[in-house]
């Protein structure tokens, strides 16, 4: 294995592959996906590689083989799971094991479609490796989602064949090192050609390797703007998650979760629900993390990422991690996969922020172009008050201090209900803030427990979440803050 990870051609990765006796497999692809095996065969020394290479490229041929999916679908990924565990099956199946004491055996295949003549539909495609890493060992699986972006199928169809190179050397060369087999994709391709949105690995060489964090690694090296996993932990596509759903999105730094988070989804949901254009069974609900928010404390520190993820997914919701730091950014993914009604809960301090021009300053068109790129979809914002503690007072749609030049433009869309009190809130909570609840955690102090939704303590402390450590003395040095609740406030006038 190498020590390095040093970056060789396709050709160069296959030939490698080739002259290694014990690498033995097979190649299964459909549709456009027909380029990656033709390396193998040029690199020389192909027989001791290849046990079997196929295209089932009719559709008949291919249902027959691999079985009809669901709504006739082909480029999917219970398609591809399908082709990996029946070419796998058949090696097991037709080879002696003893005649192949050594081999670590391997399955390849994809399913890809290319950009259309129209150009109306873009490239993309799913491919994937079960292979061993010993000839006694259960197989692992590595499978990713790709987007293709060059406008001619035949640049997709070589960047197919240049990718699929990389992922099966990888899965062989580099799976004792998940983020370089990651980094490795992209050898001799760039983002403007390949965009890959999902990733997943499975098996015993990947026993500690946390889906999670391999999706964070996509946004982070810039091959993905967004990714989304489930409450278990699986990554998913966002075109299965988001197609034709209405989609509710918090954004939040949910370090920790806090009762205000729990007050924002719920109450939003409750209004966004209860719109008469939206159906209940079509409702996706989105926390959302950004790249930035990642950030605010430095580098990405990877482990209180896992802490935030596994707070939201201990509490099944589905997260959303992102590099769009502009809502309209946002907004335009989300248009992506569907026309139907969207929601953005945010408090009424985030509001003021979307409404100050200085972070539009390098968008041609400025804030109106973002507002124009935001609002043009069928979407609405659900605005959560925002208490200011210095000078006691609760901000909404009444009162937002929006730039008087920008005024217009808020009341044309607070009176067209573009932008949506949340009236229902919990005035009680409104003085909790995750910075709080954070300090207190890590200085040692108890009465965060409080501010935190049911079982949420619970979990920090049973899994020592945030640097909780129930040995660690209370820094005396520390003095918890006193924030004031507005219904004190209201009291007190």
């Amino acid at each position: 294995m190498e020590l390095e990870r040093v970056i060789l051609s396709p050709a160069q990765k296959a030939l490698r592959i080739n002259l290694n006796k014990d690498i033995y497999g097979t190649f299964a692809e459909i549709g456009a996906g027909q380029e990656v095996v033709r390396h193998f065969f040029r690199a020389g020394g192909a027989s001791g590689t290849i046990a079997k290479a196929m295209s089932a490229y009719d559709k008949d041929f291919s249902d027959a083989i691999y079985g009809k999916q669901e709504k006739g679908r082909y480029v999917c990924k219970p398609r591809l799971d399908n082709m990996l565990n029946h070419e796998y099956k058949l090696m097991e199946e037709r080879l002696n094991r003893e005649d192949h004491a050594t081999k670590e055996f391997f399955s390849f295949a994809n399913t890809f479609a290319t950009i259309n003549f129209q150009k109306t539909i873009q490239g993309h495609g799913w491919m994937g490796v079960k292979f061993q890493t010993a000839a006694d060992r259960e197989p692992n699986v590595v499978i990713l989602h790709a987007r293709l972006h060059e406008s001619d199928a035949l640049l997709q169809q070589a960047t197919v064949g240049t990718l699929g190179v990389n992922l099966l050397y990888g899965c062989f060369y580099y799976h004792q090192r998940p983020k370089d087999l990651l980094q490795s994709l992209y050898d001799n391709l760039n983002r403007d050609q390949v965009e890959i949105d999902t990733i997943q690995f499975e098996g015993p060489d990947f026993a500690e390797v946390d889906n999670r964090l391999m999706s964070l690694q996509l946004v982070k090296n810039g091959m993905t703007e967004a990714v989304i996993f489930s409450p278990d932990g699986q990554n998913l596509q966002a075109a299965d998650v988001l197609y034709k759903k209405h989609i509710l999105a918090l954004r939040g730094s949910f370090r920790p979760v806090t009762k205000v988070n729990i007050d924002m989804i719920t109450k939003g949901l409750k209004i966004f629900e209860s719109d008469i254009k939206v159906e209940e069974d079509k409702v996706q609900v989105l926390f959302e993390i950004t790249l930035n928010n990642l950030r605010s404390e430095g580098e990405i520190d990877e482990q209180d990422f896992l802490d935030r993820a596994e707070l939201l997914c201990s509490l099944g919701q589905t997260v959303l991690i992102s590099n769009y730091s502009k809502y309209y950014a946002l907004a335009d993914y989300f248009s992506k996969y569907t026309t139907e009604r969207m929601g953005i809960i945010m408090g009424t301090n985030m509001l003021v922020e979307l409404f100050d021009e200085k972070y539009y300053r390098n968008l041609n068109g400025g804030i109106l172009a973002a507002f124009g790129i935001l609002f043009s979809r069928d979407i609405k914002i659900y605005l959560y008050p925002w208490f200011d503690q210095e000078n006691e007072i609760l901000y909404t749609t009444e009162n937002c201090p929006v730039h008087p030049r920008l005024k217009p433009l808020f009341d044309y869309l607070v009176d067209n209900k573009r932008i949506v009190d949340i009236k229902d809130f919990n005035p009680e909570i409104l003085s909790i803030y995750s910075k709080d609840v954070i300090d207190m955690i890590q200085h040692g102090h108890t009465g965060w427990e409080g501010m935190v939704p049911t079982y949420v303590d619970s979990i920090i402390k049973d899994n020592k979440l945030f640097g909780f450590d129930a040995n660690k003395p209370a820094d005396a040095d520390f003095v918890p803050p006193t924030r004031t609740k507005w219904s004190e406030s209201l009291n007190s006038n």
